[in-house]
């Protein structure tokens, strides 16, 4: 089969198609013919490292471990193990693999209790394909939140994978939302539930008038010194990356100790229930893809400079449907 591979780490460039071994579905397992997938923020800082050790330590200190990247999918069931009760070929599925990566090929097995559910009818194989990464990382800060006190938050980034999954899942569970995107995508991020929007590029959010529960920084560009001015005497600061020497998972020991405002790193994780529920949330209507551009697998160098040139997009990897 046809996948991406890369067995070096390094730019764009250092990623190949090559012909691998197509896999063979274990007992519980499916095989999935994948027609869509993803180039994220994920595939590109496990290319070229951007915590180099501890990225390093998990995929290999010299060369990579896993050298088909991409996590997201959509597709349909080929064949199914002999033990698989919930899936049958030809099935339309979505869904994550995170742990082990392999979605920038033509085909993976994923056994049928891991994060993997039919496709809602109402979206595309490419709408499909990229919209549980963002997702599964939103939610997981979502979470940590009490919806029940009307919470105003401010999600920073909220143009980019996760920041618009973050406007929406806000949205759906009740809260006031100020968004902060480039002028270009303000009315996107006020089609998705944003009830005010901050063009970054003419105003520093930091020195908002207003004061939020929560600040959620989406692409991690920003700092919690920064941003308490604008957080309440118990707001709640999150982060999706480690910042400047790793300081929010130190911060996430020591402000509940010293300090009302506090910091919070939860770590995200993929799971079967959450898929079934994203499932639940687009086919009510309740969920929106946002796809800035679809490339054809053959192009996944050029899907690849994207990325790390824009910083954070939601972009389509197409196999031939």
């Amino acid at each position: 089969m046809k996948a991406a591979v890369y067995t070096k780490y390094g730019p764009p460039e250092v990623i190949e198609i090559k012909d691998i071994e197509k896999p063979i579905p274990k007992d519980n397992e499916v095989l999935v013919k994948i027609f869509a997938s993803s180039m994220n923020r994920t595939d590109c800082g496990f290319r070229k490292p951007e915590y180099p050790l501890i990225i390093r330590l998990i995929n290999g200190i010299q060369r990579p471990k896993i050298t088909v990247m991409g996590n997201e999918f959509s597709g349909e069931v080929e064949t199914a193990g002999k033990d698989v009760k919930n899936f049958q070929p030809r099935d339309k599925v979505f869904g994550l693999k995170t742990n082990k990566f392999g979605t920038h090929a033509e085909y993976i097995c994923i056994s049928e209790n891991g994060s993997i559910a039919l496709k809602p009818d109402n979206i595309s194989f490419e709408d499909a394909a990229g919209v549980c990464d963002g997702l599964m990382l939103a939610i997981a800060y979502m979470r940590e939140i009490d919806f029940s006190k009307n919470q105003k938050i401010l999600i920073n980034g909220a143009s980019g994978s996760i920041g618009t999954a973050g406007v929406q899942l806000a949205r759906y569970f009740g809260a006031n939302i100020t968004a902060v995107c480039n002028a270009k995508n303000i009315g996107l991020i006020k089609n998705l539930g944003a009830g005010k929007v901050i063009d970054y590029e003419k105003e520093d959010f930091t020195k908002d008038n207003e004061k939020y529960d929560i600040v959620f920084d989406a692409v991690g560009k920003s700092s919690f010194l920064k941003c308490r001015k604008i957080l309440k005497e118990d707001g709640i600061y999150f982060s999706t990356e480690l910042g400047y020497l790793g300081q929010n998972i130190f911060l996430t020991l020591l402000t509940p100790l010293f300090r009302k405002r506090k910091v919070k790193f939860p770590l995200p994780k993929d799971n079967k229930k959450d898929i079934e529920f994203f499932k639940e949330l687009i086919e009510k209507g309740n969920y929106s893809a946002v796809i800035d551009r679809i490339y054809s697998l053959d192009e996944i160098v050029e899907a690849a400079k994207y990325v790390e040139t824009v910083g954070v997009t939601h972009q389509t990897l197409k196999n031939n449907l």
